[in-house]
Protein backbone atom coordinates (compact mmCIF):
# COMPACT_ATOMS: atom_id res chain seq x y z
CA UNK A 1 0.00 0.00 0.00
CA UNK A 2 1.35 3.39 -0.78
CA UNK A 3 0.07 6.75 0.23
CA UNK A 4 1.57 9.68 -2.19
CA UNK A 5 0.37 13.14 -1.20
CA UNK A 6 1.56 16.50 -1.06
CA UNK A 7 2.45 18.55 2.41
CA UNK A 8 3.64 21.76 3.31
CA UNK A 9 6.19 21.40 6.35
CA UNK A 10 5.84 24.41 8.54
CA UNK A 11 8.26 24.95 11.96
CA UNK A 12 6.90 24.99 15.35
CA UNK A 13 7.88 28.22 17.42
CA UNK A 14 11.68 27.06 19.70
CA UNK A 15 10.81 24.46 22.56
CA UNK A 16 14.40 24.93 24.04
CA UNK A 17 16.40 28.28 24.87
CA UNK A 18 19.95 27.73 26.00
CA UNK A 19 18.93 28.90 29.06
CA UNK A 20 14.90 27.18 29.22
CA UNK A 21 16.49 24.00 27.88
CA UNK A 22 18.62 23.53 31.61
CA UNK A 23 15.46 24.22 33.51
CA UNK A 24 11.97 22.86 32.30
CA UNK A 25 10.60 20.35 30.24
CA UNK A 26 9.88 21.18 26.05
CA UNK A 27 6.00 20.57 24.49
CA UNK A 28 5.35 19.80 21.36
CA UNK A 29 2.00 19.44 19.90
CA UNK A 30 -0.21 17.12 22.32
CA UNK A 31 -0.90 13.50 21.27
CA UNK A 32 -4.11 14.19 21.88
CA UNK A 33 -4.70 17.44 20.20
CA UNK A 34 -7.73 17.31 18.24
CA UNK A 35 -6.24 16.96 13.75
CA UNK A 36 -7.64 19.18 10.95
CA UNK A 37 -10.87 18.13 9.87
CA UNK A 38 -9.12 17.86 5.97
CA UNK A 39 -6.81 15.42 7.23
CA UNK A 40 -6.03 12.32 4.92
CA UNK A 41 -7.19 9.04 6.16
CA UNK A 42 -6.25 5.84 5.69
CA UNK A 43 -7.44 2.58 6.72
CA UNK A 44 -6.09 -0.76 7.99
CA UNK A 45 -7.57 -3.96 9.11
CA UNK A 46 -6.47 -5.10 12.55
CA UNK A 47 -4.90 -8.18 11.60
CA UNK A 48 -2.74 -6.02 9.66
CA UNK A 49 -2.21 -3.16 11.92
CA UNK A 50 -0.96 -5.84 14.34
CA UNK A 51 1.34 -8.28 11.47
CA UNK A 52 3.19 -4.70 10.76
CA UNK A 53 3.60 -3.96 14.60
CA UNK A 54 4.85 -7.54 15.44
CA UNK A 55 7.16 -7.40 12.53
CA UNK A 56 9.31 -4.86 13.40
CA UNK A 57 9.51 -5.88 16.73
CA UNK A 58 10.80 -9.53 15.19
CA UNK A 59 12.67 -7.86 12.34
CA UNK A 60 14.64 -5.60 15.20
CA UNK A 61 15.57 -8.62 17.04
CA UNK A 62 16.65 -10.80 14.23
CA UNK A 63 19.10 -7.18 13.19
CA UNK A 64 20.53 -6.59 16.15
CA UNK A 65 21.63 -10.45 16.50
CA UNK A 66 22.97 -10.62 12.89
CA UNK A 67 25.23 -7.42 13.51
CA UNK A 68 26.72 -7.75 17.12
CA UNK A 69 29.22 -9.95 16.49
CA UNK A 70 31.01 -6.87 14.31
CA UNK A 71 29.39 -4.13 17.19
CA UNK A 72 32.54 -1.23 16.66
CA UNK A 73 34.79 -3.59 15.78
CA UNK A 74 35.14 -1.67 12.18
CA UNK A 75 35.46 1.79 13.22
CA UNK A 76 35.33 3.95 10.45
CA UNK A 77 35.92 1.05 7.81
CA UNK A 78 34.02 -1.35 6.41
CA UNK A 79 33.36 -4.70 7.23
CA UNK A 80 35.34 -6.84 4.95
CA UNK A 81 33.16 -8.99 2.21
CA UNK A 82 34.49 -12.19 3.60
CA UNK A 83 34.08 -11.72 6.89
CA UNK A 84 31.38 -14.28 8.00
CA UNK A 85 28.33 -13.18 9.34
CA UNK A 86 26.53 -16.27 10.87
CA UNK A 87 22.80 -17.04 10.67
CA UNK A 88 21.09 -20.56 11.68
CA UNK A 89 18.86 -21.65 13.22
CA UNK A 90 19.14 -21.86 16.83
CA UNK A 91 21.23 -18.74 16.74
CA UNK A 92 18.37 -16.73 18.10
CA UNK A 93 17.92 -18.85 21.18
CA UNK A 94 21.45 -19.41 21.39
CA UNK A 95 22.25 -15.41 21.45
CA UNK A 96 19.29 -15.05 23.41
CA UNK A 97 19.95 -16.57 26.50
CA UNK A 98 24.13 -16.88 26.32
CA UNK A 99 24.65 -13.38 25.44
CA UNK A 100 21.05 -11.45 26.84
CA UNK A 101 23.34 -7.83 26.86
CA UNK A 102 22.90 -8.08 22.65
CA UNK A 103 19.10 -6.74 23.07
CA UNK A 104 20.30 -3.47 25.22
CA UNK A 105 18.79 -1.47 22.96
CA UNK A 106 15.61 -3.66 22.97
CA UNK A 107 15.06 -3.30 26.16
CA UNK A 108 16.07 0.24 27.13
CA UNK A 109 12.90 0.57 24.49
CA UNK A 110 10.56 -1.91 26.80
CA UNK A 111 11.34 0.30 29.70
CA UNK A 112 9.49 3.11 28.13
CA UNK A 113 7.15 0.74 27.03
CA UNK A 114 6.24 -0.40 30.56
CA UNK A 115 6.08 2.89 31.88
CA UNK A 116 3.51 3.68 28.74
CA UNK A 117 1.84 0.73 30.04
CA UNK A 118 1.84 1.67 34.04
CA UNK A 119 0.77 5.28 33.62
CA UNK A 120 -0.75 5.93 30.64
CA UNK A 121 0.42 7.70 27.04
CA UNK A 122 0.74 11.18 29.52
CA UNK A 123 3.14 9.75 31.27
CA UNK A 124 5.59 12.64 32.11
CA UNK A 125 9.68 12.90 30.94
CA UNK A 126 10.71 12.55 34.55
CA UNK A 127 8.79 9.03 34.69
CA UNK A 128 10.54 7.74 32.01
CA UNK A 129 13.92 8.92 33.47
CA UNK A 130 13.51 7.41 36.66
CA UNK A 131 12.29 3.63 35.10
CA UNK A 132 15.67 3.65 33.04
CA UNK A 133 17.32 5.33 36.10
CA UNK A 134 17.38 2.96 38.36
CA UNK A 135 16.98 0.16 36.38
CA UNK A 136 19.65 -3.05 37.23
CA UNK A 137 21.26 -3.02 33.55
CA UNK A 138 24.56 -1.30 32.41
CA UNK A 139 24.49 1.46 30.44
CA UNK A 140 27.02 3.93 28.42
CA UNK A 141 27.64 7.16 26.47
CA UNK A 142 24.83 9.51 26.61
CA UNK A 143 22.30 7.10 28.28
CA UNK A 144 24.81 5.99 31.14
CA UNK A 145 25.50 10.34 31.96
CA UNK A 146 21.53 10.73 31.47
CA UNK A 147 21.53 8.31 34.32
CA UNK A 148 23.91 9.58 36.29
CA UNK A 149 22.00 13.09 36.10
CA UNK A 150 19.34 12.18 37.19
CA UNK A 151 20.19 9.85 39.73
CA UNK A 152 22.18 13.61 40.76
CA UNK A 153 18.97 14.91 40.81
CA UNK A 154 18.80 16.79 37.46
CA UNK A 155 15.77 16.85 35.99
CA UNK A 156 14.99 16.32 31.94
CA UNK A 157 15.36 17.90 29.75
CA UNK A 158 18.66 19.49 31.38
CA UNK A 159 19.93 15.81 31.87
CA UNK A 160 20.44 15.64 27.98
CA UNK A 161 21.44 18.77 27.67
CA UNK A 162 25.14 18.95 25.90
CA UNK A 163 26.53 21.60 28.86
CA UNK A 164 25.04 18.80 31.27
CA UNK A 165 25.69 15.68 28.63
CA UNK A 166 29.08 15.45 26.61
CA UNK A 167 27.51 12.24 24.90
CA UNK A 168 24.63 14.16 23.84
CA UNK A 169 24.95 13.82 20.05
CA UNK A 170 25.23 10.04 20.51
CA UNK A 171 22.83 6.98 19.07
CA UNK A 172 21.27 6.36 21.91
CA UNK A 173 18.27 7.61 21.51
CA UNK A 174 18.67 6.72 18.08
CA UNK A 175 18.35 3.10 19.14
CA UNK A 176 15.39 3.58 21.52
CA UNK A 177 12.83 5.27 19.49
CA UNK A 178 11.36 2.31 17.76
CA UNK A 179 8.28 2.45 20.32
CA UNK A 180 7.37 6.15 19.54
CA UNK A 181 7.39 5.47 15.68
CA UNK A 182 5.39 1.68 17.01
CA UNK A 183 2.45 3.34 18.73
CA UNK A 184 1.85 6.63 16.65
CA UNK A 185 1.09 4.60 12.96
CA UNK A 186 0.79 7.22 10.95
CA UNK A 187 1.00 10.36 13.17
CA UNK A 188 4.28 11.65 12.52
CA UNK A 189 3.86 14.13 15.23
CA UNK A 190 2.37 12.73 17.62
CA UNK A 191 5.34 9.98 17.44
CA UNK A 192 7.85 13.67 17.78
CA UNK A 193 6.09 14.94 20.60
CA UNK A 194 6.64 11.29 22.61
CA UNK A 195 10.39 11.71 21.37
CA UNK A 196 10.32 14.93 22.99
CA UNK A 197 9.31 13.28 25.97
CA UNK A 198 11.76 10.36 26.42
CA UNK A 199 14.85 11.41 23.85
CA UNK A 200 15.32 14.83 25.66
CA UNK A 201 15.98 12.62 28.50
CA UNK A 202 19.35 11.71 27.12
CA UNK A 203 20.28 13.38 23.87
CA UNK A 204 20.21 17.30 22.35
CA UNK A 205 20.66 18.45 19.08
CA UNK A 206 21.66 15.39 16.40
CA UNK A 207 21.46 12.81 19.36
CA UNK A 208 17.87 13.53 19.29
CA UNK A 209 17.18 14.49 16.00
CA UNK A 210 18.21 10.82 15.25
CA UNK A 211 15.79 9.64 17.49
CA UNK A 212 12.90 11.70 15.78
CA UNK A 213 14.28 10.34 12.72
CA UNK A 214 14.05 6.97 13.43
CA UNK A 215 10.36 7.22 15.56
CA UNK A 216 9.03 9.23 11.90
CA UNK A 217 10.08 6.60 9.80
CA UNK A 218 8.54 3.80 12.13
CA UNK A 219 5.37 5.76 11.79
CA UNK A 220 5.22 6.66 8.23
CA UNK A 221 6.58 3.17 7.79
CA UNK A 222 2.65 2.05 8.63
CA UNK A 223 0.94 4.21 5.63
CA UNK A 224 3.65 4.42 2.89
CA UNK A 225 5.30 1.33 1.53
CA UNK A 226 8.11 3.01 -0.79
CA UNK A 227 11.02 3.48 1.00
CA UNK A 228 12.50 6.40 -0.81
CA UNK A 229 9.32 8.14 -0.02
CA UNK A 230 9.43 7.30 3.64
CA UNK A 231 13.28 8.37 4.38
CA UNK A 232 12.47 11.65 1.76
CA UNK A 233 9.46 12.44 4.33
CA UNK A 234 10.96 11.95 7.41
CA UNK A 235 14.56 14.07 7.20
CA UNK A 236 11.98 16.96 6.69
CA UNK A 237 11.31 16.72 10.14
CA UNK A 238 14.35 17.48 10.73
CA UNK A 239 15.43 20.94 10.45
CA UNK A 240 17.61 22.07 7.38
CA UNK A 241 20.32 23.94 8.95
CA UNK A 242 21.32 20.63 11.28
CA UNK A 243 24.40 18.53 10.43
CA UNK A 244 21.76 15.63 10.87
CA UNK A 245 19.67 16.78 7.85
CA UNK A 246 22.63 17.18 6.12
CA UNK A 247 24.33 13.97 6.34
CA UNK A 248 20.93 11.99 5.13
CA UNK A 249 20.38 14.39 2.08
CA UNK A 250 24.34 13.18 0.89
CA UNK A 251 22.81 9.47 1.52
CA UNK A 252 20.05 10.23 -0.82
CA UNK A 253 22.38 12.63 -2.87
CA UNK A 254 25.37 10.27 -3.20
CA UNK A 255 22.66 7.35 -4.01
CA UNK A 256 20.78 8.93 -7.04
CA UNK A 257 23.97 9.32 -8.30
CA UNK A 258 25.40 5.70 -7.94
CA UNK A 259 22.25 3.75 -7.01
CA UNK A 260 23.70 0.30 -7.53
CA UNK A 261 27.16 0.67 -5.87
CA UNK A 262 26.46 1.21 -2.08
CA UNK A 263 29.96 1.68 -1.41
CA UNK A 264 30.27 4.85 -3.38
CA UNK A 265 27.91 6.14 -0.68
CA UNK A 266 29.82 4.82 1.71
CA UNK A 267 33.02 6.30 0.70
CA UNK A 268 31.53 9.79 0.47
CA UNK A 269 30.11 9.95 3.45
CA UNK A 270 32.88 8.73 5.63
CA UNK A 271 35.42 11.24 3.96
CA UNK A 272 33.02 14.06 4.50
CA UNK A 273 31.57 12.85 7.91
CA UNK A 274 33.62 10.83 9.67
CA UNK A 275 35.86 13.30 11.60
CA UNK A 276 33.10 15.27 12.93
CA UNK A 277 32.21 13.00 15.88
CA UNK A 278 32.55 15.57 18.76
CA UNK A 279 31.90 13.38 21.56
CA UNK A 280 34.77 13.26 23.46
CA UNK A 281 35.28 8.99 23.27
CA UNK A 282 34.91 9.95 19.27
CA UNK A 283 36.72 13.24 18.80
CA UNK A 284 39.89 13.07 16.75
CA UNK A 285 39.45 9.23 16.81
CA UNK A 286 38.04 6.49 13.93
CA UNK A 287 35.12 5.50 16.84
CA UNK A 288 32.43 6.88 15.73
CA UNK A 289 29.06 6.84 18.28
CA UNK A 290 27.67 9.84 16.59
CA UNK A 291 23.62 9.80 16.20
CA UNK A 292 23.60 11.08 12.61
CA UNK A 293 26.78 9.13 11.19
CA UNK A 294 25.43 5.80 12.61
CA UNK A 295 21.68 7.24 10.91
CA UNK A 296 23.19 8.14 7.61
CA UNK A 297 24.38 3.88 7.59
CA UNK A 298 20.37 2.67 8.25
CA UNK A 299 19.48 4.84 5.44
CA UNK A 300 22.23 3.12 3.40
CA UNK A 301 20.83 -0.19 4.19
CA UNK A 302 17.27 1.09 3.61
CA UNK A 303 17.79 3.20 -0.03
CA UNK A 304 20.35 0.19 -1.03
CA UNK A 305 18.67 -2.74 -0.10
CA UNK A 306 16.00 -1.45 -1.68
CA UNK A 307 13.47 -3.58 0.09
CA UNK A 308 15.00 -6.66 -0.03
CA UNK A 309 15.74 -8.23 3.68
CA UNK A 310 18.80 -9.70 3.33
CA UNK A 311 20.65 -7.20 1.53
CA UNK A 312 19.28 -4.70 3.61
CA UNK A 313 20.80 -6.37 6.82
CA UNK A 314 23.79 -7.03 4.83
CA UNK A 315 24.80 -3.27 4.03
CA UNK A 316 23.20 -2.04 7.01
CA UNK A 317 25.72 -4.33 9.08
CA UNK A 318 29.00 -4.13 6.70
CA UNK A 319 28.98 -0.10 7.19
CA UNK A 320 30.55 -0.84 10.05
CA UNK A 321 30.55 1.22 13.20
CA UNK A 322 27.66 0.47 15.54
CA UNK A 323 27.02 -2.58 13.10
CA UNK A 324 24.16 -4.12 15.48
CA UNK A 325 21.95 -0.92 16.19
CA UNK A 326 21.72 -0.16 12.27
CA UNK A 327 20.39 -2.89 11.02
CA UNK A 328 18.59 -3.22 13.63
CA UNK A 329 16.87 0.05 13.03
CA UNK A 330 16.45 -0.42 9.21
CA UNK A 331 15.01 -4.06 9.47
CA UNK A 332 12.23 -2.60 11.86
CA UNK A 333 11.27 -0.36 9.64
CA UNK A 334 10.89 -2.76 6.62
CA UNK A 335 9.16 -5.31 9.33
CA UNK A 336 7.00 -2.44 9.42
CA UNK A 337 5.76 -2.15 5.92
CA UNK A 338 6.10 -5.74 4.84
CA UNK A 339 4.62 -7.05 8.83
CA UNK A 340 5.51 -10.17 10.10
CA UNK A 341 4.09 -12.59 7.69
CA UNK A 342 6.42 -11.34 4.79
CA UNK A 343 9.95 -11.44 6.73
CA UNK A 344 11.79 -14.02 4.73
CA UNK A 345 11.45 -17.37 6.38
CA UNK A 346 15.43 -17.70 6.32
CA UNK A 347 15.63 -14.77 8.76
CA UNK A 348 12.52 -15.76 10.68
CA UNK A 349 14.35 -19.30 11.54
CA UNK A 350 14.35 -20.19 15.12
CA UNK A 351 12.12 -16.92 16.28
CA UNK A 352 9.41 -18.97 17.47
CA UNK A 353 12.03 -20.33 20.04
CA UNK A 354 12.73 -16.75 21.69
CA UNK A 355 9.61 -15.27 21.07
CA UNK A 356 7.68 -15.99 24.71
CA UNK A 357 11.09 -15.29 26.71
CA UNK A 358 11.44 -11.84 28.27
CA UNK A 359 14.01 -10.00 27.82
CA UNK A 360 16.77 -9.50 30.27
CA UNK A 361 15.81 -7.00 32.80
CA UNK A 362 12.61 -7.01 31.97
CA UNK A 363 9.06 -8.72 32.13
CA UNK A 364 8.42 -8.45 28.43
CA UNK A 365 8.82 -11.15 26.08
CA UNK A 366 8.47 -10.31 22.07
CA UNK A 367 5.19 -11.33 22.41
CA UNK A 368 3.98 -8.80 25.14
CA UNK A 369 6.06 -6.43 23.17
CA UNK A 370 3.78 -6.96 19.66
CA UNK A 371 0.45 -6.75 22.13
CA UNK A 372 1.79 -3.90 24.52
CA UNK A 373 2.27 -1.58 21.12
CA UNK A 374 -0.86 -2.81 19.74
CA UNK A 375 -2.68 -1.41 22.35
CA UNK A 376 -0.58 1.89 22.75
CA UNK A 377 -1.35 2.39 19.10
CA UNK A 378 -4.57 1.98 19.33
CA UNK A 379 -4.93 4.55 21.82
CA UNK A 380 -2.83 6.46 20.04
CA UNK A 381 -5.03 6.38 17.05
CA UNK A 382 -8.14 7.06 19.46
CA UNK A 383 -6.21 10.52 20.62
CA UNK A 384 -5.52 11.39 16.88
CA UNK A 385 -9.14 11.99 15.80
CA UNK A 386 -9.09 8.34 13.95
CA UNK A 387 -11.39 5.45 14.46
CA UNK A 388 -10.86 1.84 16.07
CA UNK A 389 -13.81 -0.65 15.01
CA UNK A 390 -13.23 -4.78 15.96
CA UNK A 391 -12.04 -5.10 12.59
CA UNK A 392 -10.35 -2.08 11.51
CA UNK A 393 -8.96 1.02 12.56
CA UNK A 394 -8.94 4.20 10.15
CA UNK A 395 -5.86 6.69 10.82
CA UNK A 396 -6.23 10.38 10.65
CA UNK A 397 -2.36 10.74 8.87
CA UNK A 398 -0.66 14.01 10.34
CA UNK A 399 1.50 16.26 7.82
CA UNK A 400 5.11 16.42 9.37
CA UNK A 401 5.66 19.68 11.37
CA UNK A 402 9.41 20.36 11.38
CA UNK A 403 11.10 20.16 14.93
CA UNK A 404 12.89 23.51 16.11
CA UNK A 405 16.39 23.63 15.60
CA UNK A 406 19.00 22.79 18.17
CA UNK A 407 22.99 21.94 18.26
CA UNK A 408 25.38 20.54 20.38
CA UNK A 409 28.93 22.00 20.67
CA UNK A 410 27.95 25.23 19.55
CA UNK A 411 31.09 27.29 18.41
CA UNK A 412 33.16 23.84 19.73
CA UNK A 413 35.75 21.83 17.80
CA UNK A 414 37.72 19.21 18.25
CA UNK A 415 41.39 20.72 18.61
CA UNK A 416 43.42 17.60 20.29
CA UNK A 417 42.93 14.13 21.71
CA UNK A 418 45.63 14.25 24.91
CA UNK A 419 46.45 10.72 25.95
CA UNK A 420 47.80 10.50 29.74
CA UNK A 421 48.52 6.96 29.54
CA UNK A 422 52.15 5.69 28.93
CA UNK A 423 53.07 3.24 26.93
CA UNK A 424 55.91 0.73 28.83
CA UNK A 425 58.73 -1.09 26.52
CA UNK A 426 56.86 -4.02 26.81
CA UNK A 427 53.93 -2.47 24.98
CA UNK A 428 51.64 -2.42 27.78
CA UNK A 429 49.81 0.46 28.66
CA UNK A 430 50.38 2.17 32.06
CA UNK A 431 47.18 3.94 32.99
CA UNK A 432 48.16 7.64 35.17
CA UNK A 433 46.32 6.62 38.77
CA UNK A 434 45.25 9.73 40.57
CA UNK A 435 46.04 9.75 43.90
CA UNK A 436 45.73 12.87 45.31
CA UNK A 437 45.66 15.55 42.26
CA UNK A 438 46.21 16.14 38.83
CA UNK A 439 47.18 19.30 36.86
CA UNK A 440 47.12 20.26 32.94
CA UNK A 441 46.69 23.08 30.93
CA UNK A 442 45.26 23.55 27.40
CA UNK A 443 44.04 26.25 25.40
CA UNK A 444 40.76 26.21 23.85
CA UNK A 445 37.26 27.08 25.37
CA UNK A 446 36.20 23.39 26.39
CA UNK A 447 37.43 20.26 27.54
CA UNK A 448 36.24 16.47 28.65
CA UNK A 449 38.55 14.58 30.95
CA UNK A 450 38.07 10.77 30.58
CA UNK A 451 38.94 8.00 33.22
CA UNK A 452 37.50 5.44 35.56
CA UNK A 453 36.76 4.71 39.43
CA UNK A 454 37.02 1.21 39.93
CA UNK A 455 37.53 -1.45 43.16
CA UNK A 456 38.45 -4.61 43.15
CA UNK A 457 36.34 -5.30 46.11
CA UNK A 458 33.34 -3.54 47.98
CA UNK A 459 32.10 -0.27 45.91
CA UNK A 460 33.18 3.06 46.88
CA UNK A 461 32.30 6.03 46.03
CA UNK A 462 35.38 8.90 45.70
CA UNK A 463 34.54 12.68 46.24
CA UNK A 464 36.78 14.85 43.90
CA UNK A 465 36.86 18.16 42.90
CA UNK A 466 37.10 20.48 39.56
CA UNK A 467 39.05 24.06 39.80
CA UNK A 468 39.69 26.07 36.91
CA UNK A 469 41.71 29.00 37.14
CA UNK A 470 42.04 28.68 40.70
CA UNK A 471 38.10 28.59 40.78
CA UNK A 472 36.74 25.84 41.93
CA UNK A 473 33.58 24.67 39.32
CA UNK A 474 32.32 21.62 40.57
CA UNK A 475 32.54 18.96 43.32
CA UNK A 476 31.10 15.24 41.76
CA UNK A 477 31.03 11.84 43.44
CA UNK A 478 32.47 8.96 41.12
CA UNK A 479 30.93 6.19 42.06
CA UNK A 480 32.99 2.80 41.44
CA UNK A 481 29.59 0.72 41.15
CA UNK A 482 29.80 0.16 37.31
CA UNK A 483 25.77 0.83 37.05
CA UNK A 484 25.78 4.18 38.87
CA UNK A 485 29.21 5.51 37.21
CA UNK A 486 30.13 8.90 36.26
CA UNK A 487 30.87 7.81 32.52
CA UNK A 488 32.98 11.01 31.99
CA UNK A 489 34.75 12.16 35.06
CA UNK A 490 34.61 15.82 34.86
CA UNK A 491 34.04 18.30 31.46
CA UNK A 492 32.97 21.80 30.99
CA UNK A 493 32.29 23.83 27.67
CA UNK A 494 31.32 27.34 26.80
CA UNK A 495 34.47 28.86 28.82
CA UNK A 496 36.44 32.12 27.48
CA UNK A 497 38.80 31.35 24.80
CA UNK A 498 42.44 31.15 25.31
CA UNK A 499 44.89 29.04 27.71
CA UNK A 500 43.50 27.82 31.28
CA UNK A 501 44.69 25.91 34.01
CA UNK A 502 42.74 22.91 35.42
CA UNK A 503 43.53 21.09 38.47
CA UNK A 504 41.12 17.83 39.42
CA UNK A 505 41.55 17.54 43.17
CA UNK A 506 40.63 13.61 44.97
CA UNK A 507 39.59 14.28 48.79
CA UNK A 508 38.81 10.85 49.18
CA UNK A 509 42.11 8.36 47.87
CA UNK A 510 41.81 4.75 49.45
CA UNK A 511 43.78 1.85 48.91
CA UNK A 512 40.89 0.04 48.55
CA UNK A 513 39.80 1.53 44.72
CA UNK A 514 41.77 3.54 42.42
CA UNK A 515 41.28 6.43 39.55
CA UNK A 516 42.74 6.48 36.33
CA UNK A 517 43.22 9.32 34.00
CA UNK A 518 43.08 8.14 30.18
CA UNK A 519 42.57 10.83 27.61
CA UNK A 520 41.61 14.83 27.72
CA UNK A 521 39.35 16.06 24.69
CA UNK A 522 40.47 19.85 24.14
CA UNK A 523 38.18 21.97 22.36
CA UNK A 524 38.81 25.52 20.54
CA UNK A 525 36.24 28.05 19.15
CA UNK A 526 35.20 27.43 15.69
CA UNK A 527 36.98 30.38 13.34
CA UNK A 528 33.89 30.67 10.80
Amino acid sequence: MSVHRHTSHRTLPSLLSLVVAIGTASACSSPSSPPSEDAETVTLSTDVLRDKIRGAWAAQTIGVTYGYPVEFRFNSERVPDDHELPWYDGYLLETFTDRPGVYDDIYMDLTFVQVLEDEGMDAPAQSFADAFANADYSLWFANQVARYNVLDGLRPPASGHWLNNPAADDIDFQIEADFAGLMTPGMVNSAVEVSDRVGHIMNYGDGWYGGVFIASMYSLAFVESDIEEIVDRAIEVIPTQSDFHQIIQDVIALHDENPDDWTHAWDGINRKWAQTDLGPRGLMAPFNIDAKINAAWVVLGLLYGDGDFARTLEIATRAGDDADCNPASAAGILGTIYGYDQIPEFWKQGLADVEGLDFAYTTISLDDAYELSYQHALEMIRRGGGQVDDDGVTIRVQDPVTVPFEAAFENHVAKERRPLATRADDGEVEPLVLSDTYQFEFDGIGFALMGNASSDGDDQIFLAELHIDGELVETAEWPTKFTIRRFYLFWKYALDDGPHEVEVRLLNPTEDARVTLETVAVYEATTE
